[in-house]
């Protein structure tokens, strides 16, 4: 018989799993509410910090130009390689592997990675070529990651290096123009917060912290086909001389631009080995030299200018020697009493030297200081030197004679082709510039225009068969030149067997346009004077660039504005 108040065995076992079951869905379901809603943030929080990044955003390089718009410097995408040695040391038997396809040796690969096991981020290498990348890829090695970066590129290559210079692994600007506006040019890195997946790749953006700026792009003054042309011929000419080193400069006269300015030797920005320092500066602005007699249509303009001297002036070099201060100057031969032309175009030493010393030291060094000699031409380009010029108090007598050829002074390139930029400004003063920027409304007065018309019209007798840079001549245009042939200043003195050869030019004479400077260092075997080495390079360049610019031929005729000059008698 039952007992009325007992259930039976049955009933009770199904209450009892009812019941645990109601207990076990009650506890899913606090528990669902305890995570979802009152733990909520604390997740959240754990969920970001496992997936969650803030990375940096790179900020694109801007690209430089010519002024004809043709790309100097552009940056382009590249993959570099990273681990994290945290996972990569799981397969650490095909570390080999990466080591191989990456020309690594293995030895380095275990250095780089097994001393920073602790790590979450090593770079492996950087900036890959794109089917190098793909096959890092392909590895499919756990912990091994490639990160998009951006490699700078200089189409030009060593032709415009020196000028350009070059960004690091990291970007940033190291020499030349990349260095002086990085600024400029590098722009502004942002900041993203992203969603990764277990392998570090994003899985979708959350937000900008902070956007990237792309950097600036610049458009400079040279002209990329003047630039080729004139690396082409300097190169040729220092093979072609066994020389030490050489550069061009080119300017347009009104503006100030710089058209071209190459050094030899040179360097390749686009690879990192050969860039010792000998081949990385920009020896046009930063290497000074003794201009030798490239500076003597200086010193006829100050003495023109201060009254001293007439165009139609007589000087008596003879007997071709000039004692001063117990050393003695000379001419390769007595060209008896000569004019201020006779000077420039004989190239008389003894001639130059007559006229300094009948000038006041201080009249020199104003004349000299007014035409950017001793001072940086301010063309924003790093390195630039200053040259050197003592003040006129410290000259002896000696000194004022040799500076009237060259001696006692230095100069860069860039300052040689200012000064006589300057002359074929009609004697207005000119500003060097490697970026277009509006020009002064009204230049300073230097020299009166007068006077620089007719030491320009003085040098047009240098390119001649009785001057000395003949071989500078360009046919169907006039030219306007002077050489000069330095000794070089080794220890203990100058050195008879070595030289600097120089020509500074202008073209065409009748109105310049464009004024160039080559200098070339030591020159060795027989032709080692100006004329044959350096008017040569000027006479391939300016015929080219005069062609190119579209600048009319001016032929032998007689130029309008160089009719003559007041106050200063043929």
């Amino acid at each position: 018989m039952k007992h009325p108040v007992f259930p039976e065995t049955g009933q009770l076992r199904d209450v009892m799993l009812r019941s645990l079951l109601l207990l076990a869905v009650a506890g899913l379901a606090y528990r669902a509410f305890y995570l979802q809603v009152l733990q909520t943030p604390f997740l959240q929080d754990k969920a970001a910090n496992r997936h969650v990044r803030v990375v940096d955003e790179h900020a694109h390089r801007g690209m430089i130009r010519d002024r004809n718009g043709e790309p100097l410097a552009i940056s382009t995408a590249v993959n570099s390689v990273w681990a994290d040695p945290t996972q990569f040391v799981a397969v650490r038997h095909r570390w080999s592997e990466l080591a191989d396809l990456l020309e690594m040796p293995a030895g380095k690969l275990e250095q780089l990675i097994g001393q920073r096991l602790e790590r979450r981020f090593v770079y492996v290498k950087r900036r890959l070529t794109p089917q190098l990348a793909d096959q890092v890829k392909g590895l499919g090695l756990p912990g091994i990651y490639l990160q998009r970066e951006y490699r700078r590129y200089y189409p030009t290559g060593e032709v415009s290096g020196h000028l350009l210079g070059f960004t690091n692994i990291d970007d940033l600007g190291q020499e030349g123009i990349e260095l002086q506006f990085d600024q400029l040019l590098s722009g502004q890195p942002g900041r993203t917060r992203v969603v990764q997946d277990l392998y570090r790749r994003w899985v979708q953006p959350v937000e900008s912290l902070e956007p990237a700026l792309s950097g600036s792009d610049m458009t400079l003054t040279l002209d990329k086909r003047l630039q080729y042309l004139a690396y082409r011929e300097l190169k040729a000419a220092v093979h072609r001389h066994r020389a030490a080193s050489g550069s061009v400069v080119l300017l347009d006269i009104p503006s100030g631009d710089i058209l071209a300015m190459v050094n030899q030797p040179s360097f390749n920005p686009n690879e990192t080995s050969g860039r010792t320092p000998a081949k990385v500066r920009n020896r046009a602005v930063t290497d000074v030299f003794e201009p030798g007699s490239t500076i003597k249509p200086f010193i006829i303009a100050a003495a023109l200018q201060a009254g001293i001297y007439r165009s139609d002036s007589l000087i008596d070099t003879r007997p071709g020697v000039l004692e001063v201060g117990g050393h003695k100057i000379r001419d390769h031969r007595s060209f008896g009493r000569i004019t201020p032309k006779q000077i420039l175009q004989k190239s008389s030493n003894v001639g130059a030297a007559r006229v300094a010393l009948g000038m006041d030291a201080a009249q020199i060094e104003e004349a000299l200081r007014s035409l950017g000699i001793g001072r940086s031409t301010a063309s924003q380009l790093p390195g630039e030197s200053d040259g050197i010029l003592a003040p006129a108090h410290s000259w002896r007598k000696l000194d004022q004679a040799t500076m009237a050829f060259g001696y006692g002074l230095s100069v860069t390139p860039l300052q040689l082709a200012k000064a006589y930029a300057i002359l074929g400004n009609q004697g207005r003063d000119v500003s060097p510039r490697i970026v277009s920027q509006p020009a002064a409304a009204r230049p300073a007065q230097v020299i009166t225009p007068e006077v620089a018309d007719s030491v320009v019209r003085m040098l047009e007798a240098v390119v001649t068969p009785e001057g000395t840079a003949m071989q500078a001549d360009v046919e169907g245009y006039r030219i306007a030149g002077k050489t000069g042939t330095a000794h070089l200043f080794r220890k203990g003195g100058y050195d008879k067997e070595r030289y600097v050869a120089t020509f500074a030019g202008l073209a065409p004479a009748s109105a310049p346009r464009l004024a160039m400077v080559i200098t070339i260092q030591d020159p060795k075997g027989e032709a080692y004077y100006a004329g044959d080495v350096a008017a040569p390079v000027f006479a391939r360049v300016m015929s080219r660039a005069l062609q190119l610019l579209h600048i009319p031929a001016d032929g032998d005729s007689l130029p309008t504005r160089l009719v003559q000059p007041k106050g200063i008698p043929a």
